[in-house]
Order: C-alpha cells, then sequence, then structure tokens
C-alpha cells in the first residue's frame, strides 16, 4: 500500500483502532488518539528508522486500511487489545504472545476479584478464572485505565474480603473512598455485585452501546420499583460513560508507536567494586523533569568481571526485553566512543532503532562532552546531562545500598 492509496481513506481525526489489512485479513491492528494523523504517520520517509523495518514490511504488504472510531482514548487501548486476542493479526505478534504483558483477569468466585495479572503468572498460576483480558504491551496506560473504569464501576480487587458464612468482613480502604461497592462490609447482593462485573466485561469487549442500553434498561427497572437512589447510581454511571475523562491517557505519539511523554531520555550506567558485585542502573528524564518512578535497577549476571562495555550491553538488552515499558526518544551513556558503538550495536542487533549519545567525563568524572549524533543533542544538552548524572548518582547509591546488605549478611 503506498500514499496515493492512502488518500482514498476518509480517517477521522478521532480516537479510534485501525487495521492495515491483507484482502480480509487483519495483518496489524493498532490504536490512535487521531486516527488520520496516526496513520499517515506509516507513510513518512523515515518509516524505516522510526518504526524499523518490520513495520515497512507490513504496510508494503497491506492492500487497505480499515478503522473503528471510539468515543475516547479509553476505548481505543480496551478495544485494541480485545481486537489482538480475537483476529490475531500476524504483526502484533508481541502484543499477543509476551509473557511480561499485563493481563485483566476476573476470578471465578460468587463475588468475582478483578485484578491485573502477567500473561505468565496467568498461565503458571492455575487459578480459575472467569475472564481474561489482554495483553496490554503499556503497563502504565493499564494502570491509568483502571483507575478510570473503576471511578465508574467500583469492583472488588483481592485485598477486599467477602463475607464468610455470610457474616460480613472490615470493610476495606477502597469501601471507604468508594472503589469498592462494599462487598466486605455485605451491603451488595451477589446479584447486584455481578451484574457490576457484567458490565466490566462488556465494556472491556468493546461493546459501549450494548452496555448503555443494558444500563438505561436497568436505570428503568429501579424507577419502575421505586428505587430511586439505585437509580440515580445507575444515571450516574450511564453520563460517565458518555463523558469519560481520559486525559490521562492522552500523551503524545513517540517514533515507536507508544503512546509516551515528547523528550524521554534515558541514561544508563554500571556500579561495581573492584569487578565484582555489578549492577546496572536506568534512570529518566521526561519533559526536563526527572521521573524516579521508572527508575530501575539491573543486577548484572553476563557481564564480564570489570568490563563495562559488556556490562552495558547487557543493561540494554535487559531494558529492551521489557517491551511493556514506554521507549525512549534519546539513549544515553556514559563513556566514550567504545561504549556509544556498543550501546549502538545492542540496539540494532535487536530491530531498534533509537538515536544515542555518549557523555564523556574528563579525570575528575567531570562532564566534557557530549558526543553522537548532533541532530538528537543541539536543544537537549540539558536534560542529556541530567539524566547521566542521575544515572551516576542512582548507580552509586544502589551499590552501596547493596554492599551494606552483603556486609550485614556476612556480619
Amino acid at each position: 500500500m503506498n500514499s496515493q492509496q492512502l488518500k482514498r481513506c476518509k480517517l477521522p481525526d478521532s480516537p479510534g483502532v485501525y487495521f492495515f489489512k491483507k484482502g480480509k485479513k487483519a495483518l496489524y491492528v493498532g490504536k490512535a488518539i487521531a486516527l488520520r494523523d496516526r496513520v499517515r504517520s506509516y507513510f513518512s520517509a523515515d518509516l524505516v528508522e522510526a518504526r524499523g523495518a518490520r513495520i515497512v514490511e507490513m504496510v508494503a504488504s497491506a492492500s487497505s486500511v480499515d478503522f473503528q472510531k471510539t468515543d475516547s482514548v479509553l476505548e481505543a487501548l480496551l478495544l485494541e487489545a480485545e481486537l489482538i486476542r480475537r483476529l490475531q493479526p500476524s504483526y502484533n505478534v508481541l502484543g499477543r504472545d509476551d509473557k511480561t504483558f499485563n493481563c485483566v483477569v476476573i476470578t471465578e468466585e460468587d463475588f468475582p476479584s478483578v485484578i491485573v495479572r502477567r500473561k505468565k503468572e496467568i498461565e503458571e498460576g492455575g487459578m480459575s478464572y472467569r475472564n481474561i483480558f489482554g495483553p496490554f504491551p503499556n503497563g502504565s496506560q493499564l494502570r491509568e485505565a483502571m483507575k478510570i473504569i473503576r471511578r465508574i464501576f467500583p469492583y472488588r480487587d483481592e485485598k477486599c474480603r467477602p463475607p464468610v458464612l455470610g457474616k460480613p468482613s472490615r470493610p476495606c480502604f477502597n469501601y471507604e473512598i468508594g472503589l469498592c461497592p462494599g462487598v466486605c462490609a455485605g451491603v451488595i447482593s451477589k446479584q447486584d455485585y455481578q451484574m457490576i462485573v457484567r458490565d466490566i466485561e462488556m465494556l472491556f469487549r468493546g461493546n459501549k452501546t450494548g452496555l448503555i442500553r443494558n444500563l438505561e434498561k436497568e436505570m428503568r427497572s429501579y424507577v419502575k420499583r421505586e428505587m430511586y437512589e439505585n437509580a440515580a447510581i445507575v444515571k450516574k454511571r450511564i453520563g460517565a460513560l458518555n463523558h469519560i475523562q481520559d486525559v490521562a491517557l492522552i500523551k503524545k505519539n513517540d517514533e515507536s508507536g507508544r503512546w509516551t511523554s515528547n523528550f524521554r531520555i534515558e541514561a544508563y550506567d554500571v556500579a561495581h567494586f573492584a569487578g565484582t558485585n555489578a549492577k546496572g542502573v536506568m534512570t529518566v528524564v521526561i519533559n526536563g523533569e526527572k521521573s524516579a518512578g521508572d527508575y530501575r535497577v539491573f543486577n548484572l549476571r553476563m557481564a564480564k568481571a570489570g568490563n563495562d562495555t559488556s556490562a552495558l550491553a547487557e543493561i540494554i538488552s535487559r531494558r529492551f526485553g521489557h517491551a511493556e515499558w514506554n521507549y525512549p526518544r534519546l539513549v544515553v551513556v556514559d563513556g566514550g566512543k567504545q561504549q556509544l558503538n556498543a550501546a549502538v550495536r545492542t540496539l540494532s542487533s535487536s530491530g531498534i532503532l533509537i538515536p544515542v549519545v555518549a557523555v564523556t567525563k574528563d579525570e575528575r568524572h567531570k562532564p566534557k562532552a557530549i558526543i553522537g549524533d548532533r541532530s538528537k543533542i543541539v536543544g537537549r544538552e540539558r536534560d542529556i546531562l541530567l539524566a547521566n548524572s542521575e544515572a551516576h548518582r542512582f548507580s552509586i547509591k544502589s551499590h552501596r545500598i547493596s554492599a551494606r546488605k552483603s556486609f550485614r549478611a556476612g556480619k
């Protein structure tokens, strides 16, 4: 498919899900904040650099693009996962198979829990589930989505203990703040709670129209029985569904196709003591601000003692093994050309085309220069140096904590 063929597709400037198809078969399913802009991005001149050879191959193989509009970004997120599960598009292989991705599971109980579990945990856990939705590649987006859903449909999680032999348990914290319907406190019947779970399942299947139709019918039933308080609760849910507040999910698309913030920059560093007990760290700067919640520590296993280049390669390989983490726009490493080249080779071998720069140091370990593609450096110097200094600070801190634990264990 080419850009001339795309012009015949009347894509709307609204959220939704798009399909690259070959004949009737879906090759790839994706979500979008704005369908028109998202699909057009697949026909840009730098597609190979931005998305990789596999996506270029997919676009070339496609004969058409189709789409399904949604009223919100939240619905696009849920519908994408449901369609990938149902259609099994060949170019969505990561979203379908990666066992580190999260799923939303509903347990098989009288009062089912709604919980998030990694696909691997579900397959190995041996529990009985009523329904499984996903997997969802982006863990942070799923967490935000669950917050929105829970405000509309309060549900029981694992911390909420259901009544035992008809005797209510102690009310959980989420009941106190309106995020649990009171299963623990015995204030909701099994039948009414099952209706809430049914509504959540319909939303995850992408059937909002049918869901609202059911809720309207339920509301009329309450009014007919003069249960006006219950009717008001259902009316509020209908209003919330029709005006979903999902601003937390709206983040600018990056070159990799994941939804993330503008100038996410990741820096990596290595700390060790005489070549032993090596630690690798990742720090993150987003839009000029430290994002400490995204920092990570890696206990290095494969790197040769004292070889910072092999340690750096291991850090990068393991970090990009987590496809559920947002990808950065730029990678920063500590060192010179040797470290820069090692990082580029490691990323390239995984088919990941993200630019890399390196911060060189003087004899006092103070930043001396930033090397790499100048077009990726100019205007980002402050953020690059901030990410690099945070990586150095965080690696030392992580190593000291580990050393103290080892010392105490030895005593």
